[in-house]
């Protein structure tokens, strides 16, 4: 990749409590999946994307943190809660692994499309899936055997949550994502604070 492109997508950083009970919950799953199934998510790097750009030109970062600031104008600061576990597509072939996020989805909702509203006219087209907000915990391994994926599902849906951390989203991030042989790096180059009213 050329150095004046950099992969970037926005999200929500998540507090350290609630990385900590995603830690637990994480623990608490490896205890019992069936061995080398899952690519699990290191959780430092657990995050809410709200939208993935992709390589962008570093020439545009500027322009880029300045859509961000105008969809943040308008919304104020909101609750989320950690929700429960599910998959991706489904516990019966799961691919992904997720906690869902609960308490305030309209508002969840506006911010994410006030984000896409502002961030398409720079080039980056509207995303066409409906927004489902969740926190990725883990991935499947393509060579795992389909019996221990099926397995894993199953595990996924006996496992309820029992914590309702909740924490108060006060600022959205612009976050650069670097290949490593150990998994992404991400770092935070930019953000903007919730503010109801200018």
């Amino acid at each position: 990749m050329s150095s004046d492109k950099w992969r970037l997508f926005i999200a929500i950083e998540l507090p350290d409590s609630v990385l900590d009970t995603l830690t637990y919950i994480q623990s608490g799953l490896k205890q019992r999946a069936p061995a080398h199934t899952v690519r699990w998510v290191a959780p430092g790097s657990i995050h809410l994307t709200l939208k993935f750009l992709g390589d962008v030109p570093v020439a545009q970062l500027d322009d880029i943190r300045a859509a961000l600031d105008h969809a943040a104008r308008g919304h104020g600061p909101f609750e989320l809660s950690i929700g429960s576990l599910g998959c991706f597509p489904n516990t019966a072939r799961p691919r992904v692994i997720w906690i869902g996020l609960e308490r305030n989805p309209s508002a969840l909702g506006a911010l994410r499309d006030a984000v896409e509203a502002q961030i398409a006219p720079l080039g980056y087209p509207t995303e066409d899936r409906p927004f489902s907000p969740h926190l990725t915990l883990g991935r499947i391994r393509q060579e795992a055997p389909r019996n221990s994926a099926a397995a894993m599902g199953k595990l996924i849906d006996a496992t309820p949550t029992s914590t309702r951390d909740t924490w108060t989203v006060g600022r959205v991030s612009l976050m650069r994502s670097e290949l490593a042989p150990g998994g992404p790096i991400y770092t935070e180059i930019g953000s903007a604070a919730l503010h109801p009213h200018d």
